[in-house]
């Protein structure tokens, strides 16, 4: 059974970090991309980053550059998200994602994600 199961969510005050993280069991995330989505309430689902293990290319979305890293571990077929320099905005529930990479670049669009996590809280308060 294909499973994604993250941790590592909490409450932080702004300014404060958190690392996120997403294993997988059931398959290997070599041939893949890896996302982090995030939806705060009554907000529409964001894509955060993304990752292609295979080669460790990387992509951000504006609002998240230079304060949070996507990353991997292949031994232990989880992938990260170290969050820096957190804000208030960042509250949400944030989510790992995957889907077959098929040899083009990975992107942050939620619809081509085919299996989720069930999710993580993330709370910055001011």
């Amino acid at each position: 059974q294909v499973q994604l199961v993250e941790s590592g969510g909490g409450s932080v005050q702004a300014g404060g970090s958190l690392r996120l993280s997403c294993a997988a069991s059931g398959y290997t995330y070599s041939r893949t991309c890896v996302g982090w989505f995030r939806q705060a309430p009554g907000k529409e689902r964001e894509g955060v980053a993304v990752i292609w293990p295979a080669d460790s290319s990387t992509l951000y979305a504006d609002s998240v550059k230079g304060r949070f890293t996507i990353s991997q571990d292949n031994a232990k077929n989880t992938v990260y998200l170290q969050m820096n320099s957190l804000k208030p905005e960042d509250t949400a529930m944030y989510y790992c994602a995957t889907y077959p990479s098929n040899g083009g670049w990975c992107v942050l669009v939620s619809p081509l994600y085919n299996i989720w996590g069930q999710g993580t809280q993330v709370t910055v308060s001011s």
